[in-house]
């Protein structure tokens, strides 16, 4: 395998800045194996049929189509989520978004924990209102679903213009055994059922239409419609601003990735709309990529 390994990473070298963890991915996929597996056993020759559709794989990659694409996965956060061209690939960065809205979900209310049924109600035991948390544009439902692995006594709405993207979230959440978060099929807030979250988090698409990037990298295989809004790429962040105060408790938060270059617009359009407590966190490369805001106290 090694011989393989050294080969392929080789290969990859311009077209990849990740060229030997591409191949090391690629290869882990076709052998039904973790990369670890790979290390113990080096020296495993590996078949002729494995080793075919793994030629087959890095002819793809060496094309440009992403890694997910490929093994048909991504790791985000805790788990493991299936990935179509109909989706975003989750990206690392958007953990940033996950990590800060768990900090500002409210604490769990007493006997308020979520049944975990299709059929709840938005009231936990003797009649308390739970926690709950609106995803703008789920996609994989990389980040409704972290939150709600990680606070099963809540509820959690995740809504998506792309039904096809819906039935990728429905799956990753059958997949990872998560039951606190109901799909809708919605352009933003417009087929939302009335009722008012504790916080609000989104990561909608904002790249401008003629961004040069977009002919580059994995972009080139995502649904553009996930990835631009306008001109200048705020046509969708200036919507869920305006619109996201008639969606918020008192005191709810309202939390947006963006571009690098967009932290200081974005914070701009949260004060214009009235938001309190606005700032914007940068993400481990240093880059400004989440813009947060609470609603005030009436």
């Amino acid at each position: 395998m090694g011989d393989i390994l050294r080969q392929a990473a080789y290969q990859l070298e311009s077209t990849s800045d990740s060229a030997r963890a591409d191949s090391e991915i690629l290869l882990a996929h076709c052998l039904q194996k973790s990369r670890t597996y790979l290390y113990t056993w080096s020296e495993k020759e590996v078949d002729s049929t494995t080793e075919a559709t793994f030629r087959w794989l890095l002819a793809e990659r060496l094309r440009g189509v992403p890694i997910a694409h490929l093994t048909g996965q991504r790791e985000f956060w805790t788990l493991t989520l299936k990935v179509t061209s109909d989706t975003l690939i989750p990206r690392p960065e958007t953990e940033l978004l996950v990590e800060t809205a768990l900090s500002l979900l409210p604490s769990p209310l007493a006997g308020g924990e979520a049944p975990r049924s299709s059929g709840w109600n938005g009231l936990g035991k003797g009649g308390n209102k739970c926690v709950s948390a609106l995803d703008l544009g789920t996609g994989t439902g990389a980040i409704a679903l972290s939150l709600a692995h990680e606070r099963p006594d809540a509820q959690f709405t995740a809504c998506d213009f792309s039904a096809a993207a819906l039935a990728v979230a429905t799956e990753n959440a059958h997949s990872n055994a998560i039951h606190n978060v109901q799909f809708i099929h919605s352009n933003w807030f417009s087929a939302l059922p009335p009722q008012r979250f504790d916080v609000i988090v989104s990561n909608p698409p904002y790249i401008e239409t003629n961004d040069p990037h977009l002919t580059q990298g994995d972009v080139r295989f995502e649904p553009r419609s996930a990835l631009t809004s306008g001109q200048d790429g705020l046509d969708d962040l200036h919507h869920i601003i305006t619109t996201a105060p008639h969606w918020l408790v008192t005191g709810g938060w309202l939390l947006l990735e963006h571009g690098y270059n967009q932290g200081q617009v974005v914070t701009t359009l949260l004060h214009n709309a009235g938001f309190q407590q606005v700032c914007c966190l940068p993400d481990l490369g240093g880059n400004d990529r989440v813009s947060l805001g609470q609603w005030p106290s009436a």
